[in-house]
C-alpha cells in the first residue's frame, strides 16, 4: 500500500475523536513457543491498516487537539546484539516513509510520553481497539493496556476503537481491491496446480506442497491462513488441518484457502474428484452449489440486510436440492448445510465478523459460500467465491479460478 493509505486510515479515524481524546494502538507482542523458540510474530490488523507498519513492540498514538489530529508512533530501538540473532529493526526514517508519520520514538519513550500528555492535555478519554471473541484473549496488546491505564490512570474513560475501525475497514478503497484482485490471480495459480497434479492415492500434504510451491513462484511464502486441503471423509471436518489423510480413487478434494497480497486475503473454494472425474452424485450435489452461486451473484446488490444474504443462500441451495431428489423439506436444510454463506474479508479473512448485521453497500467484499455435506453420500464440500459489491451490482472476483464440472474436467484431462 501507498504511504497515503495509512494517512487518509488515520485521518478518518480521528475524524470521529472528540477534541481532548487519545487513542493508543499497539502491534502486539511475540509469544513463546517452547524453551527460547517464540511463534512467527503477526502483528495486530488495525495497528498496520493505520501504520504500514508489522513490527512487534511498536505504539501509535493520536491525541485530537482541536481539529488537529497529534500523531507519535514509537518503535523498538536499535540493539546490535538482538539485531544479531533476529534480523534488522526498522529505522525512523523507513517508518517514517512508510507511515507518512514525522514524529517518530522509541518504545520505552512511550510510557513517559503517556503520562505527560495525559497531565497536560487533561485527558479524560483513551480509545483502545479491544476485540474479545467468544472469551478468548488475544495478543495485540490492548488487554494489558487496558490494565495498565486502568491501574496507572483509574479515572480514565475508556472506549473501544473497534466499532470505528469495522465502519472503516468494511468498505474497500480502490487500492485494496487492486490488491484482492492480484491476490485472486495468486490463489488461482495455486488451486489449478493443485488440480492438475491431482491424482488417486494422492495424500493431502502433497496437494498442499503444490499449492505452496505456486505461490512462492509469486513471492508469497505463506498463504493468506492455514490453509484448508481435505479430501473424502476429512472433508467433513469444515476447519481440517491435519493434511495427513489420502485420496482415495473417487474422492472429492476440498480446498479452502487464500492468499495475502499487500496485506488483502483472498478466501476461495473449490472441489474436484481426485482422479478427474465428477460421479453423477458428485455432479449432482456440485450443481446445486453451483447454481445457488451463480443465483446469488446475480441478485447481490447495495441495500440487502447482510444477514438476508446467509438466508438467501440458504433457501436457494434448499430448492436447488429438493429439485434433486435430496431434500424434501426446508427444516432438513441443516442436515446438509452447516456454516453460514458469507462473511467479509479484507485485512484479515473473517474480516470485521460483526459487520453481518450491516447493508451491502459499494465497496463491501465478501465471500459467497455454498457448502454442502451429505454424510450418507460420503460428499462433503464447498463452493466459495469472492464478491465484490458494485454501483449497479456486484463482481466475482473469483470468477476467473475454474469453477464449473467442465472447467475443472477439462484442466485434469
Amino acid at each position: 500500500m501507498k504511504t497515503s493509505f495509512y494517512v487518509e486510515n488515520r485521518r478518518t479515524f480521528g475524524n470521529h475523536m472528540e477534541s481532548g481524546e487519545l487513542a493508543v494502538f499497539l502491534s502486539g507482542e511475540v509469544l513463546r513457543k517452547s524453551a527460547d523458540d517464540d511463534y512467527p510474530f503477526y502483528a495486530n490488523r488495525n495497528f498496520v491498516y493505520l501504520t504500514g507498519i508489522e513490527q512487534r513492540d511498536s505504539v501509535l498514538m493520536l491525541y485530537k487537539e482541536g481539529e488537529r489530529l497529534v500523531e507519535k508512533l514509537f518503535i523498538l530501538a536499535p540493539d546490535a546484539f538482538e539485531e544479531r540473532w533476529n534480523g534488522a529493526r526498522i529505522k525512523p526514517d523507513v517508518a517514517a516513509e512508510k507511515s507518512g508519520m514525522k514524529d517518530i520514538a522509541y518504545f520505552d519513550e512511550w510510557q513517559p510520553y503517556l503520562a505527560e500528555m495525559v497531565r497536560k492535555n487533561r485527558i479524560r478519554t483513551i480509545y483502545l481497539d479491544i476485540d474479545h471473541k467468544e472469551g478468548r484473549r488475544n495478543f495485540n496488546g490492548a488487554d494489558w493496556m487496558q490494565k495498565y491505564i486502568e491501574t496507572g490512570y483509574p479515572w480514565m474513560k475508556l472506549k473501544n476503537a473497534l466499532p470505528i475501525l469495522k465502519k472503516m475497514r468494511l468498505i474497500k478503497k480502490p487500492c485494496e481491491i487492486e490488491a484482492l484482485e492480484q491476490a485472486e490471480r495468486i490463489t488461482k495459480a495455486g488451486i489449478v496446480a493443485m488440480m492438475e497434479h491431482s491424482r488417486p492415492e494422492m495424500y493431502e500434504y502433497q496437494y498442499k506442497a503444490e499449492y505452496d510451491y505456486a505461490l512462492a513462484q509469486y513471492g508469497v511464502l505463506e498463504p493468506g491462513f492455514s490453509s484448508i486441503i481435505s479430501a473424502g471423509k476429512n472433508n467433513f471436518c469444515i476447519h481440517y488441518d491435519s493434511y495427513r489423510g489420502q485420496a482415495k480413487d473417487g474422492d472429492l478434494v476440498l480446498n479452502d484457502v487464500g492468499v495475502r497480497w499487500d496485506y488483502l486475503v483472498t478466501d476461495v473454494s473449490r472441489a474436484w474428484p481426485c482422479n478427474g472425474k465428477y460421479t453423477e452424485r458428485q455432479k449432482l450435489l456440485y450443481e446445486c452449489a453451483y447454481q445457488t452461486s451463480q443465483y446469488m451473484f446475480g441478485v447481490l446488490k447495495p441495500g440487502l440486510p447482510m444477514m438476508d444474504v446467509d438466508q438467501m443462500i440458504k433457501e436457494y441451495n434448499f430448492r436447488q436440492l429438493r429439485e434433486a431428489g435430496v431434500c424434501k423439506a426446508f427444516d432438513e436444510i441443516g442436515t446438509y448445510m452447516w456454516h453460514g454463506g458469507a462473511h467479509h474479508i479484507g485485512f484479515d479473512v473473517h474480516d470485521m465478523v460483526s459487520a453481518r448485521d450491516a447493508m451491502t453497500a459499494a465497496g463491501m467484499v465478501f465471500c459467497v459460500d455454498v457448502g454442502i455435506y451429505h454424510e450418507e453420500w460420503g460428499i462433503g464440500f464447498r463452493l466459495e467465491d469472492n464478491c465484490l459489491i458494485t454501483e449497479d451490482g456486484c463482481r466475482n472476483l473469483s470468477e476467473d479460478i475454474p469453477r464449473t464440472v467442465e472447467e475443472i474436467e477439462e484442466i485434469m484431462r
